[in-house]
């Protein structure tokens, strides 16, 4: 360095000491909270970029494939892949598949609602799942484990196309493959499931079926739906079986099982055995304390595999009786139709009736009003010799009570004048009981019926908005007990007029006592149990009333008690010499001997 350029360097140095000496600003004092702050933030944002850069921290891809190597072996090719989902459906039904297992997600009825108009599910992934589970040497594997290639096409069939998508895991030494069909206007799904290769993995023994479903709430009446839902089961062996409505329990199927069922009011999901039947399984129902849901049901099923594959069949569809009984032997089951003294007027006389009128009339509440007619029309033999006994019995009630004072104090001879004096006369005195025991029937089996008719579900009526539940015209700030919290007004027009009913036809009675009484009980007490019962039921029955008591009057106008008299006096004379029927003499010889009988009792003490 030269004098020249050292001088400038010392120049050059002074004026940079004078500048900050003269122009630099006194640092501003340190706030000690800010600082603090400051800290904490630098201490937070270093916290956040670890935990950032642990959540996207993923092992190589080299260990990743020994991983699923050591768990997995020859399956180990089928644990990766992207979760895509696909849809197969028809113009009814729409079901979700994702390419994770080739396993169904979410089904959707297209045709239906739920209670508040909302797409109606009857299972998505948040309320249920399926998993099918494959046995080999290195531990039961979960299908839904491995990643699939989809593939959609058409298929021909009796002259149908069906909808078809197929779902294939390959790997170096073997494939699964999970094949969909669906044909037009259907609700069952069909399911195929093939393992093809893997022969050294494999184990002999069937794959494990597991069905978890919480089941949704799809009407407005949680109670109700409650009441409606079960589980069912079929056996190999023709055998039917299912969970009371309000059990709940579990049970081991030991024996072969040709299909089953989760069955709510209205709407039933079921996996039924197209191929071999499920081995064996078990299968489980409870009501949870909570509303998120209807029952809680569970469903563990065997199925074998012949020659390494099988076919079966979902069923997602309405409780519709005719449809079910097309699905598989004995589905209909999971529609209750009564006990089997009603339901056989359901299954042969009204399924018919109401679908033969659904093609004619459109509102269901005028199907109630024809229904009533023509059964009421059908049965009108049996009402009017219902009425013709008791008027008989009526017009003979002087007869009677003067048995009643000449043999009152002797049972035994009073019962056996009463019979002579019937033959006599041609009276029976159970003809008036007997066509309304002939009724019964048909009225017990609307009990069934109209509950669990999904052709009534949403279908308004006057001021019912939905002919499956009740119609409400007051909400109380109460409950009753055993009545509700709400008014039905179709049950109140019931209860009027079987109590109208009720007066009338004490009026043609001879009956007498506590028993003449019990007519005005009974509607009362239908009142309470019918308040919660669906609008139908209770307009069916007030119908039913109305058109009986006219039937009655409009006989009365035509058939009094002078020409009834005059018949039983035609009856007297012809039969004045008539002999004892062997069925009479053997019962009067049954009273006499216990007359006897009681006698030698008494003597005895």
């Amino acid at each position: 360095m030269d004098k020249n350029q050292a001088t400038g360097l010392i120049l050059f140095a002074a004026v940079l000491l004078g500048y900050s000496i003269f122009f630099a600003k006194t640092p501003e004092p340190i706030d000690v909270q800010e600082g603090k702050e400051a800290t904490e933030k630098v201490e937070a944002a270093r916290e956040a970029d670890v935990a950032e850069d642990i959540s996207t921290f993923q092992l190589p891809d080299s260990l990743l494939d020994l991983q699923a190597l050591q768990k997995f072996g020859a399956f180990a090719a089928l644990t990766k892949g992207e979760a895509n989902t696909y849809t197969i459906e028809n113009e009814l039904l729409a079901v979700e598949i994702s390419s994770q297992g080739g396993e169904i997600k979410r089904v959707r009825l297209k045709e239906f609602t739920t209670w508040n108009k909302q797409p109606l599910y009857l299972l998505d992934e948040n309320s249920s799942s399926i998993s099918y589970t494959l046995p080999t040497r290195q531990g039961d594997f979960d299908l839904n484990e491995f990643f699939f290639q989809a593939k959609s096409s058409t298929e021909e069939r009796d002259g149908v196309t069906l909808q078809v998508l197929t779902f294939t895991a390959q790997a170096d030494q073997g494939s699964i493959t999970r094949t969909y069909r669906l044909a037009p206007n259907s609700y069952a799904l069909e399911k195929g499931i093939a393992v093809d290769g893997f022969r050294q993995q494999l184990m002999d023994g069937p794959i494990a079926i597991n069905w978890e479903d919480r089941l949704k709430k799809l009407e407005a009446d949680i109670e109700e739906s409650r009441r409606k839902t079960n589980a069912n089961w079929f056996f190999a062996s023709d055998s039917y079986d299912y969970f009371g409505v309000n059990s709940n329990k579990s049970e081991t199927l030991s024996e072969p099982v040709r299909w089953a069922s989760f069955s709510q009011r209205f709407f039933t999901s079921a996996i039924l055995a197209d191929g071999e039947p499920f081995l064996n399984g078990r299968i489980a129902q409870d009501t949870p304390s909570d509303t998120l849901s209807v029952k809680n049901m569970s469903l563990a099923l065997a199925l074998p595999l012949a020659e390494g594959q099988n076919e079966l069949r979902y069923y997602f569809g309405p409780n519709n009786y005719k449809i079910l009984k097309t699905i598989a032997p004995s589905f209909e089951k999971n529609v209750d139709m009564g006990y089997f003294f009603v339901s056989w007027v359901n299954k042969y006389i009204i399924v018919n009736l109401f679908q033969f009128l659904e093609r004619y009339v459109s509102n269901y509440g005028v199907i109630i009003i024809l229904i009533v007619l023509i059964i009421k029309l059908f049965l009108f033999p049996l009402t009017y010799k219902s009425y013709m006994g008791m008027a008989k019995m009526r017009v003979i009630k002087p007869e009677i009570d003067e048995l009643k004072e000449k043999y009152g104090d002797d049972p035994t001879k009073m019962q056996t004048e009463q019979m002579k004096l019937f033959s006599q006369l041609g009276v029976s005195p159970i003809s008036g009981c007997l066509p309304l025991l002939l009724q019964m029937p048909f009225l017990f089996a609307m009990f069934f019926f109209f509950p669990n008719s999904i052709e009534l579900r949403g279908e308004s009526f006057l001021w019912a908005h939905d002919l499956s539940t009740y119609d409400s015209i007051i909400n109380l700030p109460f409950t009753i007990p055993f009545y509700g919290s709400h008014v039905s007004l179709f049950t109140l027009l019931m209860t009027v007029s079987q109590i109208a009913y009720t007066k009338f036809n004490n009026q043609l009675s001879t009956q007498t006592g506590p028993l003449k009484n019990l007519g005005y009980i009974m509607p009362i007490g239908f009142m309470f149990i019918l308040n919660s019962f669906p609008a139908a039921l209770s307009f069916y029955y007030f119908v039913s009333n109305m058109v009986t008591f006219g039937q009655q009057a409009l006989i009365k106008l035509f058939v009094d008690d002078a020409k009834v008299r005059q018949k039983v006096e035609e009856n007297k004379k012809k039969n004045v010499n008539k002999k004892k029927s062997k069925f009479q003499q053997r019962l009067e010889d049954a009273m006499r001997a216990a007359e006897e009988q009681k006698q030698a009792n008494k003597k005895k003490k």
